[in-house]
């Protein structure tokens, strides 16, 4: 292993075991990310990982913001 892939830090992933897709926004009600972003985390280097990280307020204002249901007219 390279002395930079050890003093790298570990960025965990955002995963409150909450999986749920939100079918509006294609993003998980639990943790704000996409089902490509979800199954290639492991696979993500550390700036990838950050730059899902910051994305995570705005993507979860965006699941607040879509209704959970249609209402009726």
């Amino acid at each position: 292993m390279f002395e930079a892939e050890r003093s790298a830090p570990t960025i965990e992933s955002p995963c409150t075991k909450v999986c749920r897709i939100d079918d509006a926004t294609g993003l998980c009600q639990g943790c704000a990310r996409t089902l490509g972003e979800i199954a290639g985390w492991a696979r993500m280097s550390a700036a990838e990982r950050l730059h899902v990280i910051a994305d995570l307020p705005h993507r979860r204002a965006s699941l607040r913001a879509e209704p959970p249901y249609a209402l009726a007219s």
